[in-house]
Order: structure tokens, then sequence, then C-alpha cells
């Protein structure tokens, strides 16, 4: 059967109905909602409404506090530790992003980390709040789990360690990069496996190195086998750079260990219980009119992104673009026509409805 395409505000009714259900604070909920369909809107389907399910898995495995809101353990002028009180990354992360934007605009940078936090969906959804308020931003994260091979190993260690930039034109929208350290991210073997799609060779490595391309067997060995993975990105574990295992690494370095929040195989071999996982992030915000006058940045911008436009294009339907254009033209097009969901994902939003009690909206 082919996805169903559902309105915007159906998706942001839904998961809100799901969120409240579960007993998430009103305003903590509102916030969350907001960020998991925006997601949604600019085409990642791997980090919007179907990590409900994941989410339902950790509130039941007792881990997730949704009731605490974000609190500022210590600051100066440009920085801040946020306790992000053991709760969805979603409230805490735009917290501290705008926290960020705000140092930025009085004393040129701030930067603001995280940690007790859990997954937060999207990097670029925070990335873009800088943007939109006039300052760069660089967002980093830890991750909960352990899914890339280092190179020249057979085991997973890193997780996807995600990073994401965003700058602010003034003709153009943002220029907006978000990235996993991976060659791809965890959740999106998740859509694969969800819409019964083959993965691409290379994404998924089994435990001898060997690249699998069934979307079923790629999820089991990504979420539930301790030897094979994702592959770095930029090469294979065996034979490949290792760039994209040390950009994985500097991510970390950032968004967990420098914020004092754990390292997942060290977590998962060491916890008790139901112990938070401790997830931690890394924020920054710069303000460009310390550097330059005001509007001089974004008008240089204007004309790199411009001549990357100009640049010839190998297919004439098919024009150069820069990142963060993909996800606003997808954005647009979901606007319009709506934001497709697959079958097996709404027999699970079904099923979480169901033992939740919350109201099933989607069709």
């Amino acid at each position: 059967m082919p996805a169903m395409n559902v309105p915007h505000d159906r998706i942001r009714a839904q998961i809100s109905n799901i969120l409240l259900a579960w007993g998430m604070a009103p305003d903590l909920a509102a916030t969350t909602t907001e960020a998991m369909a925006e997601t949604d809107l600019l085409g990642v389907d791997s980090h919007g409404i179907s990590m409900l399910m994941t989410y339902e898995k950790r509130l039941h495995e007792g881990v997730l506090n949704l009731t605490l809101a974000p609190r500022i353990e210590r600051r100066t002028a440009c920085t801040a530790l946020v306790d992000g009180g053991a709760g969805l990354g979603h409230p805490v992360s735009c917290f501290a992003m705008n926290l960020a934007v705000d140092m930025a605009m009085a004393e040129g940078v701030g930067v603001v980390g995280v940690h007790r936090s859990n997954h937060f969906g999207a990097a670029g959804v925070y990335a873009r709040i800088a943007a939109r308020r006039g300052a760069i931003g660089l967002v980093t994260s830890a991750t909960r789990g352990v899914t890339m091979v280092p190179t020249r190993g057979t085991a997973p260690v890193l997780g996807t360690n995600p990073i994401a930039f965003a700058a602010p034109a003034k003709r153009h929208l943002p220029f907006v990069l978000d990235m996993a350290t991976t060659t791809t991210a965890a959740n999106k073997i998740k859509v694969y496996n969800l819409n019964e799609k083959p993965l691409p060779p290379g994404w998924v490595l089994d435990a001898q190195g060997q690249p699998v391309t069934d979307s079923q067997r790629g999820y089991e060995i990504v979420y539930d086998e301790p030897e094979g993975g994702l592959s770095p990105l930029g090469g294979t574990p065996i034979m490949g750079s290792h760039k994209g295992y040390g950009l994985a690494m500097m991510v970390h370095i950032l968004g967990g260990t420098l914020v004092g929040s754990s390292f997942s195989p060290i977590r998962n071999r060491t916890k008790n219980g139901n112990e938070p996982d401790d997830i931690g992030h890394f924020f920054m915000a710069l303000n460009p009119t310390v550097f330059r006058p005001p509007g001089e940045f974004e008008d240089d911008l204007d004309a790199v992104i411009d001549e990357l436009h100009a640049t010839p294009a190998s297919d004439p339907t098919k024009p150069v673009l820069v990142a963060g254009e993909p996800e606003d033209q997808e954005r647009q097009r979901r606007l319009e026509h709506g934001i497709p969901i697959p079958p097996a994902l709404d027999a699970h939003i079904r099923a979480i409805c169901n033992r939740s009690g919350a109201q099933y909206v989607l069709s």
C-alpha cells in the first residue's frame, strides 16, 4: 500500500495528543510538537513523528522525565550549562539555542552546553533558530545508540553524532547543513524499513564488513546486534578515511565530554536499572555584526550562493542547490500536499494511541 499524505496540522495534533497522554507538561509538549512536526515538514522523516515509537519505549523503561523544565546550572556573560532534567531533548535544545543567540546578540558569541538530556530530533531545527534570529548557529550532540564502526574496527563504538550549521542570508534562505557523522543517520534505516525499501550499499555493514542492502536485516544490525553497524562518513571501517570517525569524535567531545555527559559504550556497560541516558548537546551562536557592519555578511553570503547557483548543471532539470534548499523545497511541497505516512508507521501510531489513550487523528 502507498503512503497516505497527512496535512501538517494533523501531524502536529497527533504528536501533541500522544505527548500529553504520556503526561508531558503542556508547555514542554508544545515545544516538542513544533520541533518534531517541523522536522517532518523539512522531509527528515527519520526524526519526526516516527520517533514516537522509540520515545514510548524509553518512557516505559523509566528513563524519561516529561515534567521538568530546563534549568540553568551555571552561567557567564557568554556561556551557560543547562540541565535537561532527563527529559526529551527538544524543549531544552530550543531553550539552549535561544539562550546562545541572546548571549551572541549582547556579547558577540554565546555557547551553551546541555547535559542530562535525551534524543533531540534533527540538529538542523535548532541551527535554523539561530539563522532566523540573524546569528550563525552550530549544533552538535552525543547519542544514545552505539552504531558507528570505527576505522579498522569490526564492532560499533560511536553513535551517529550529528552536527548542524546555519548562517543567515538576505535575499536567499539560510544556508543550513545538517548531517550525521556516519554515512547516513541510524534512524534513516528505520525509515527504509518502514517503507520496505532496499538500503543503498555501504550504509550498513555486517560483522564481516560486507554491505547489507535488506532494510529489515540492516535494522536488526543497527539496533539489535553487537557487531556490524553504520560506516563512518567518507569510507568503510576496514578500508577508508579516518576523517568521518575523527569528526564523530570531535562532535562527541563538544556535545558529550565538554558538558559532562555520558559516552554511550561506557554508559551501556555501567548504568544501573533505569538511570537516565544523560545525553549531551552543544549550541553556539555568533553575531556577524561583531565582525562586519550590519548586513555585509548576509550580502556576501548571498553573492556566494548566487555563484553556486550559476554553476552549470549536469542535468538542466536539476539545478545546483546549496545546503538547506532541498529541505526548504520539500517543506513547501509538504505544506501543500501533506506529509507521507507509510502504512507500517500508521499502524505503529495507532497502536501507541491505543496503549496511551491518545486520540488518533491521522486519518
